[in-house]
């Protein structure tokens, strides 16, 4: 079971990292529309409609990603005193009554604008001759399609955690620094720490 669940990881991976390049174009666009706009006196029309649809398309094809990864925030004042099973019970009473509905109402309205805007072939109307909006709304229910099977293989793992007691392991990828561990790997205490603080604090006197 878990190879299909590093599957669906896999998939939801490959397309966080993949539009995560949309920050790069959107980094160059806004670079160079600073300079067209003051040092050629050319701005472009479409560059702000451009740049949030870049945005907005990364944006939402990060959140599968994240789900994957366990990366959304959530309010864990109580819930990480939980056991993994109280956990597991509170994430699938939660996936299945609000994230299955609210997603698949996602993909469903989102279906119906992405049709609705092509079909008149729907552009800005922020000014007279504005970008297309359709290719950016046809995300919509692409990105909640991928946000959705996700949030299946969450409730698997839910159930698999309620029979077994812990957590399902997830395929490494890149985290939050965690102080601990980075201690323990470079071989640092406390003590050490705590040591070296007289020289820091010696030479913010002598300033």
């Amino acid at each position: 079971m878990n190879k299909w669940l590093w599957r669906i990881d896999a998939m939801s991976t490959l397309m966080g990292k993949t539009f995560s390049w949309l920050i790069v174009v959107l980094t160059l666009h806004v670079s160079w529309e600073v300079v067209a706009r003051y040092l050629f006196n050319q701005p472009s029309s479409w560059a702000f409609d451009l740049q949030s649809m870049y945005y907005g398309i990364m944006f939402m094809m990060a959140g599968a990603y994240t789900l994957a990864k366990n990366g959304h925030v959530r309010g864990d004042i109580l819930y990480g005193y939980l056991p993994p099973r109280g956990q597991a019970w509170i994430d699938l009473i939660l996936y299945v009554a609000f994230f299955i509905p609210g997603v698949t109402a996602m993909v469903w309205a989102g279906w119906t604008f992405a049709a609705d805007s092509i079909a008149i072939n729907e552009h800005s109307s922020l000014m007279a001759d504005g970008p297309p909006v359709y290719p950016f709304k046809a995300f919509i229910p692409f990105a909640g399609f991928f946000l959705l099977l996700q949030g299946f293989a969450e409730i698997v793992r839910c159930v698999m955690c309620l029979r077994n007691g812990s957590w399902p392991e997830r395929e490494a990828d890149v985290q939050e620094v965690d102080v601990e561990k980075l201690k323990e790997l470079v071989h640092v205490k406390d003590e050490d720490i705590q040591s070296l603080d007289k020289y820091v604090v010696g030479k913010e006197h002598a300033k």
